[in-house]
């Protein structure tokens, strides 16, 4: 007989399905060796957009001048607001710890653990325990890779090192361009750090819409030294100075120097860390659990979400699947995920926002489509922010014009992508939101209004 009706192996977003199991009355057991709350609150998205927010009001009273006001910043208590930011979350989290173990029919389990076969797993202090149903939510871990020659014999930070620096260094390099890469590089500049990049890939943030990834790099490139299109190689310290050799396709070659080293080449899943190795649950190539469209893995009874599983490694989406998780393994029910319309954001200076599909998703796919574009430039809120750049692009289906995807680089872009986030989902058209829907004037989600109505040349 099984120990628990449940076991929940994480404590970030699956923490929220194992309260909602125990108030249901299903004997429950969490499992985190962490902070209650994961990643996003305690090392990702919570502390470092909280720390970017300073960031971004250091630059705005450094533009103030530019709206007639004179400022100056006397003095920027960088490590005070650290701990400052640090403390507070981890006030939060400690709360939760605190309420876990308050609830009735919950047991935390607040240590290393590990499987052992389908349904059972191994604790730290060698207890065991089963459970007839299984939520895998272990989240992600940094990439750390294996083929940089001398990246082992140095000291370097990851995410959840740099957020904790009490000081901005004098340089810090950075291995990677993707959207860590952008917001912490973001965030060290404004506060004097000279910050270098080393991307791969042909410009910053590969993954998002070309024309925004190639704006983003020429703007970094403005306050950063970039170089992409090269690979790290290989990593030397010396007198407490970090080298990286990173090399192009064509085989030349760049030395950046520094007196830090961000890696930020992004995250994998942790099938590793709990020995998933010892169960039947199927994993894709790159080690993300497979599951269904219910989140049923292959193994009856075992279920994952979150960074683990293949479906979107987003706060929101592990959110979205907790939900999923709650209806159909406390509630009985049968409900799918759907993903359509998964919307992400970049919170680095400016913002980017997108859903659905890029232009090269639609090339790969043979899909045939239109281009509607504005600049913020052409919406009378940017002369009362002093924008001089930033764009929306909406990709749509050349005949009924229904919205395939959209890409928004510029001031709030986090936001305004969600103007068009509805309609992705629901199938409307460019025309529905330029003509139908009545925008408030003179507000910046203008400047969708006008992408859209540019796809039928409104």
């Amino acid at each position: 007989m099984a120990d628990f009706d449940l076991i929940v192996f994480g404590g970030g977003t699956g923490n929220t399905v194992a309260s909602a199991a125990a108030a249901e009355g299903l004997e429950t057991a969490l499992v985190e060796r962490g902070p209650i709350g994961g990643l996003c609150l305690n090392r990702g998205c919570n502390p470092s957009k909280m720390l970017i927010q300073h960031a971004t009001v250091a630059n705005r009273i450094r533009e103030a001048e530019g709206f007639g006001i004179d400022a100056t910043i006397d003095e920027i208590r960088f490590g005070e607001f650290v701990r400052d930011v640090n403390d507070e979350l981890a006030d939060i989290a400690s709360a939760k710890k605190e309420n876990k173990r308050e609830e009735v029919n919950l047991t935390l389990f607040q240590e290393e653990a590990r499987f052992v076969d389908d349904h059972t797993i191994e604790t730290e202090s060698g207890e065991t325990h089963t459970g007839e149903e299984v939520v895998i939510a272990a989240g992600s871990t940094p990439v750390i890779p294996g083929a940089i020659d001398g990246l082992d014999d140095v000291e370097f930070l990851t995410s959840t090192d740099a957020i904790r620096l009490e000081e901005p260094p004098e340089r810090l390099v950075v291995l990677g361009g993707g959207y860590i890469a952008a917001e912490l590089g973001y965030y060290f500049d404004a506060f004097g750090t000279d910050v270098a990049l080393i991307e791969m890939e042909n410009s910053l943030v590969p993954r998002e819409d070309d024309d925004v990834a190639a704006a983003f790099t020429d703007i970094a490139e403005e306050r950063h030294d970039v170089y992409t299109g090269y690979r790290a190689a290989e990593v030397t310290e010396s007198g407490g100075e970090i080298t990286v050799t990173a090399e192009s396709e064509d085989g030349e070659s760049v030395e950046v120097t520094g007196d830090e080293l961000l890696v930020a080449l992004g995250r994998r899943p942790n099938t590793d860390g709990i020995d998933l190795d010892a169960t039947g649950v199927a994993t894709t190539d790159a080690g993300f659990i497979e599951t269904d469209a219910r989140l049923r893995t292959n193994v009856e009874g075992i279920r994952a979400m979150g960074d683990i599983a293949d479906n979107g490694m987003f706060k929101h989406s592990g959110d979205y699947e907790g939900e999923i998780m709650i209806d159909n393994v406390v509630h009985g029910a049968e409900r799918e995920a759907d993903f359509t319309a998964l919307p992400h954001a970049v919170f680095a200076e400016p913002q980017i926002g997108a859903v659905g599909e890029t232009e090269a998703a639609l090339d790969e796919a043979g899909r045939e489509y239109v281009v509607g574009r504005a600049a913020f430039t052409d919406t009378a809120m940017s002369r009362a922010l002093k924008l001089d750049r930033g764009f929306a692009k909406v990709l749509a289906d050349p005949d009924s014009h229904e919205i395939l995807g959209c890409h928004v680089i510029g001031h709030e872009a986090s936001m305004l992508i969600h103007e068009v986030t509805p309609a992705v989902r629901y199938g409307l058209s460019a025309d529905d939101l330029a003509n139908t829907l009545i925008h408030a004037h003179p507000a910046l989600s203008k400047v969708v209004m006008k992408a859209c109505a540019d796809v039928s040349g409104n």
